[in-house]
């Protein structure tokens, strides 16, 4: 196995010889990466390993960013003043780093009007086409005809 840590001299040592050198430093032996060839092993306290260990991980945990879905609903005729009012919302949904679900509500007869809806989501997803990509084409499920905005990522 290969043997790594402080005060050890980095190589390659059986398991006698690596368990030796942990017991005479009064600390562990602890497998880091088994999965290579040879074994890496580090003589480390163990304690403070799991310690370390547990605090990256909360601090990776914090640095996330939960995406929330954000909708935004039309219908077959909405008028250009509320269409721009809902895409201004969109917008700032989208650099906030939100995915935007857009849909077009067909009630009663409206229904009818399917294309009228692709072409207003159509048109939605091309002014937000700076601030995000169309996940996928409007698809028409029950009364809804549906579609998925996602960020752009932001690097």
């Amino acid at each position: 196995m290969r043997l790594i840590g402080d005060n050890v001299e980095p190589g390659i040592y059986t398991f006698q010889q690596a368990m030796r050198i942990a017991d005479e430093q009064n600390l562990d032996l602890v497998e880091i990466a088994a999965t290579a060839n040879p074994p890496v092993c580090r003589v480390v306290d163990y304690q403070k390993f799991l310690y370390a260990q547990k605090k990256k991980q909360k601090e990776a945990k914090a640095n996330q960013k939960k995406q929330e879905v954000k909708e935004i609903r039309f219908g077959p005729q909405t008028d250009d003043h509320d269409y721009n009012f809902k895409l201004k919302h969109a917008q700032e949904f989208l650099k906030e780093g939100n995915k935007v679900k857009a849909y077009v509500f067909f009630r009663g007869r409206s229904i009818v009007f399917k294309e009228q809806g692709e072409l207003l989501l159509a048109r939605f997803a091309a002014d937000l086409e700076e601030y995000g990509k169309a996940d996928n084409i409007p698809s028409l499920e029950g009364k809804r005809m549906i579609m998925f905005v996602s960020p752009k990522s932001q690097k």
